[in-house]
């Protein structure tokens, strides 16, 4: 489904939070969905669960608002950090990375994070923000394996996201990627959460240890 809507992009040269200032914003009326906020620098990133993501200059760190009404039909909101951050995924690949998509917001190079994707929900709009390691990366933190700019890559995603693939296409593709997920953990209610015998649903969420988890984060 090919959308006609239009992002306005604006791009910072150091920032906070790009999450952060696109909420404000849109608390305040100065910012309207669709919109994209992007920054060279950001200093003090949100990531999972309210921890900081560290940022490092030159980076790419966007945060963007999408209407509700303009999600697909299918695509349960619990699972929307899946969706984006898995068509994120298939843009890098096809541009010849080797990253692939831990359950259930994070972008790893074999056994390393490179990045990650959180989702919330701000009245009428969903906000998702994104981080990814494109030149630096703390340590025991992987580098993106190919070169890219952060605003090209903002360009190609966003123009992506407007072709917006139902749900079921996505989850397809995902179930085959879970089972590498399988060798790692997650968190749920501040514990650690072994997934090696996680079933996967149909909504995007997880069966584990007789508990139910979701990815909105």
């Amino acid at each position: 489904m090919e959308s006609d809507w239009f992002v306005e992009i604006f791009w910072l040269d150091e920032v906070d939070s790009t999450q952060r200032y696109l909420l404000d914003g849109l608390k305040n009326q100065t910012l309207k969905a669709p919109v994209c906020i992007g920054a060279t620098l950001q200093t003090s990133g949100r990531g999972s669960r309210g921890n900081q993501w560290v940022g490092e200059e030159g980076n790419f760190f966007i945060s963007f608002a999408l209407k509700r009404e303009d999600l697909p039909r299918d695509l349960k909101l619990e699972s929307s950090s899946i969706y984006f951050a898995y068509i994120l995924k298939e843009l890098l690949a096809k541009m010849g990375s080797n990253v692939w998509l831990k359950w259930p917001n994070d972008f790893y190079l074999g056994e390393q994070k490179v990045g990650g994707l959180i989702t919330n929900l701000a009245g009428d709009c969903l906000v998702c923000g994104v981080g990814l390691n494109l030149r630096r990366a703390p340590e025991n933190f992987a580098v993106l394996d190919i070169t890219m700019d952060a605003k090209v890559l903002c360009d190609a995603y966003l123009e992506k996201l407007k072709t917006f693939p139902m749900w079921k296409q996505i989850f397809s593709k995902f179930t085959l990627e879970f089972e590498r997920s399988k060798a790692f953990s997650t968190h749920s209610n501040n514990l650690m959460i072994e997934l090696k015998d996680a079933v996967l649903c149909e909504d995007g969420s997880l069966e584990c240890n007789g508990q139910r988890m979701y990815s909105l984060r």
